[in-house]
This record gives C-alpha cells, structure tokens and sequence, in this order.
C-alpha cells in the first residue's frame, strides 16, 4: 500500500472515528458555549453606574446635610449635620449584611425577598440584569447604588423630626423602620422575579416607578408624618419665630441635590444611553419649572417670591419628576414640575398651618405631596402628545388605576411601619430630648459640641 493510501485509510478511518464521537464532544462543548457567550458587562455603563452611585452619595452628605443643616436654627446646625451623616452611615452597614437581601436577594415572595444573606455568594464577576436583553452590569456596583438609594431615604425623614428627636432615638428608628418599611417597599416596586408569585406585587401590576416616587419620597414623607405626630410639636412651634439660620447653606445644599440627582435619575436607565439621557433633561426642566412656578404661587398668594420658596422648589420638582423621569418627555416633565410646585407651596404656606402638626421641613409638603403627584400623574405623561414614550395600546385609565392603587399600598404601608418604627423608639430611648436642652439646643445637648464657635 503506498503512502498515499495509508494516508486516506487512515484519514477515513479517523474521520469515521470524529463523526462516531460527534454527539459526546458536542455534549462536553455545549456548557462551554454557554459560558463563551455569558452577557459581559459594557465598560461604559459601568463607569456610569459608578458615576452615578457617587452623584447619589454627594446628595446625602454634603448635599442634604446642607440643606437640612441651614434650614434649622444656630444651635441644631451641628446636631442635624450628625443625625444624616448617622443614619447614611447606619444604612450602608444594614444594606450589606441584609438589606439588599430582603430586597433583592432572590425569590420568596411579593413582599420581601431572600437569600445573598451577608453578600453571600456575590463576587467580581457576578452582573445582574439591566432592562437590555442581554446587556449586565456589575452586582457589586449596583448594590453600592441601591445602597444609597437607602441611605438617603432614612436620611429624608429626619427632615421632619429635627430640634426635638434624640439622637439615640434616631438611631433605633432608622434600624427598625428600614427593616419593616424601605426593605419591603423596595422589593414590591422594583424586583422582577421568576414568576407572579415572587415578583414584587406592585412591579407584578405594571406599575410606573423610573427612580423612587414610591420607594423613595412617598415612602418618607409619610414617614415624617407619622414621626411628627408621635414624637409632637417642638416647643415654641407657632409661637416663636423659627426662621432658617444659614439660606446659604440651602442653596448650597439645594445645588448639591439637583447636581446629584442627575445620578439618581439618569442612574436608574441602568445604562448610558437614550433612557438615561431622557431622564437627564427631564431632570433639568422639571426642577426649573418647580423653582418658577413655587416663586410664582408665593407672588399669587401675597409673598414675595423668596430664596426658600425657590430651593423648596426645586426640591419638589426634582420629587415630582423622580417616578417619571423615563416616563415623560420633556414637556411632560415641566408640567409634572409646575404642578408640584404650585400645589407644594399652597399646602406649606397655607394649608399646613390649618392642620397644625410640626413637619418641621415640610418633608411631607414637598416629598410626600410632590411624590404622590409624580406617581399618579406619570401615568399622563406616558402619553405621546407630552412627548412620552407609550406605545399606540397604551391605556391611559388603566395605567392611572394601577398608579393610585400602587401609591395607596405604600402610603398604607409606609404608615403603619413607621408608626410601628416610632413606637419602638420612642418606648426605647424617651423619643425627644427634654424641654431644657431643646432650649438650649441638640448641639451642645445632645453631642456636646456646637456647629459655630465665634
């Protein structure tokens, strides 16, 4: 036989043996396939995400710390800068050991989540979904956003319990009330499960919800609420004159809050691209339109138009678009802030002095009442003829009904778990600081150190 022979006997008898073992080497290579072809994560939404969750951290402290801070009298400056700067800190610990478990841990049911309990199992490489078919980011970073998504609501809610809460007293609420509260209410509104029974109930009804109506300022303005009628009125209220110390220190932090809020918005497309930039203009011209149309009410209302009127909002026009910021096109957006703005300002000017409890930075008045006006009307400007993205099925009274129901659960829930969050620390630590030493004031009182020193 000549070598060419032998070549081709032995290059059939080969080519036989390869077709023979064909379907066990096709077996063996599918999960290697599978791994060659895992979603990677895209370096540019990864930079955005990370971007993103600093802008959110600049709101918190120094931007909230701020605008609180300057908004309260001399002698609490230092005691409001610390509270914040606590219950952020409080929070992150809590959301790593299992917060992001409770909320977004893995399947259990419509309310709470389970697993990843401590981060287990979470690594480098570990990505979760974005709302891209096939395109990640990575886990880590999107708990770090999540993150401080937690931490700034807790921190909102303080804004209607300070110069009177202690400092122990803050602490306990803020354990118990993210735990009952934010956890739940994060994972009824934005966790998508494996089936019906374990997606989040209010993400389970369709509900509009781009950045946080919901889970962020309905959720903590109905908490200050609840706060200011357990732990009551500070002593003076609407008898002495409790005018912000430092409108400087306002605008400043009023700044800090729209700069960061770009983080908190646009953030939430999960990605650099057109959803993000969408929500970065909605952004810009809800928040103007709120800053006018509040100095605007002032002027219709007999005031001058103020510095605070403007800060506050911009405040309620960055609520306002917040549930909506993907959900709206531009113009929508300056009607969501216009409304906010005017029905904002009438509620803080005029009707919360009829009903006489001491939210004593109107979180209620600009978070609460801006978020419910931005969940409920987003299911407006969902509609084309705003510049919304709905398609041609889009119902406008379903949506609409699945927007207030939505809105009714967590104002409910939010209310009696911290009702509950209350309770227990006020049973625990007193609640409020004695009547001298909110004379003398929680700086020196209660941390024994004074914010000015001249």
């Amino acid at each position: 036989m000549t070598f060419a022979n032998k070549f081709a006997a032995g290059a059939g008898a080969a080519g036989l043996a390869l077709f023979a073992a064909l379907p066990v080497w096709a077996q063996e290579a599918a999960p290697a396939v599978a791994e060659a072809v895992k979603p990677t994560p895209d370096k540019g939404d990864t930079a955005w995400m990370m971007i993103s969750t600093v802008l959110v951290m600049a709101m918190i402290v120094p931007g909230l710390a701020l605008f609180y801070g300057g908004l309260v009298r001399t002698k609490n400056m230092a005691s409001v800068l610390t509270q914040i700067l606590a219950v952020a800190a409080l929070a992150m610990i809590m959301w790593v050991m299992f917060g992001y478990s409770l909320a977004f841990g893995g399947d259990a049911n419509q309310f709470i989540s389970s697993g990843k309990l401590f981060l287990a199992g979470v690594a480098a490489d570990s990505t979760v979904a974005t709302f891209t078919d096939g395109v990640v980011i990575p886990e880590f970073v999107f708990i770090a956003f999540q993150m401080t998504f937690s931490a700034i609501t807790v921190a909102l809610v303080l804004g209607g319990l300070v110069e009177r809460m202690k400092f122990s007293a803050v602490m306990v609420f803020a354990i118990v009330w993210l735990t009952i509260v934010y956890y739940p209410i994060a994972h009824m509104v934005w966790y998508l499960g494996g089936d019906d029974a374990s997606t989040g109930l209010i993400f389970g009804w369709g509900a509009l919800d781009f950045a946080g109506g919901t889970v962020v300022h309905i959720n903590a303005g109905i908490a200050a609420l609840v706060g200011c009628l357990i732990i009551g009125k500070r002593t003076g209220y609407q008898k002495e004159i409790m005018a912000p110390h430092s409108l400087t220190m306002t605008l400043v932090g009023t700044g800090l809050l729209w700069v960061g809020w770009f983080g908190f918005n646009a953030g939430s497309a999960l990605e650099a691209n057109g959803s993000a930039g969408l929500a970065l203009i909605n952004t810009f011209t809800a928040t103007a339109a709120g800053v006018l149309f509040w100095m605007l009410t002032e002027r219709a209302l007999g005031h001058k138009g103020s510095l605070l009127g403007a800060c506050s909002g911009a405040i309620a026009g960055l609520v306002a678009v917040t549930p909506a910021a993907g959900n709206s096109g531009p113009f929508g957006a300056i009607l969501l802030g216009a409304v906010a703005g005017i029905v904002c300002c009438w509620f803080v000017m005029k009707l919360k002095a009829k009903l006489g409890f001491d939210d004593s930075l109107d979180v209620f008045g600009i978070h609460g009442i801006g978020g419910l006006i931005g969940s409920i009307l987003t299911a407006v400007t969902m509609l084309p003829a705003l510049g919304g993205p709905a398609g041609d099925d889009y119902v406008l009274g379903s949506q609409l009904w699945i927007q207030i129901k939505s809105v009714g659960v967590a104002v409910l829930w939010s209310a009696v778990g911290s009702a509950i969050a209350f309770t227990v620390a006020k049973a625990v630590t007193g609640g409020r600081v004695s009547e001298e030493v909110e004379r003398e004031g929680l700086d020196l009182g209660e941390h024994g150190e004074r914010a000015y020193n001249y």
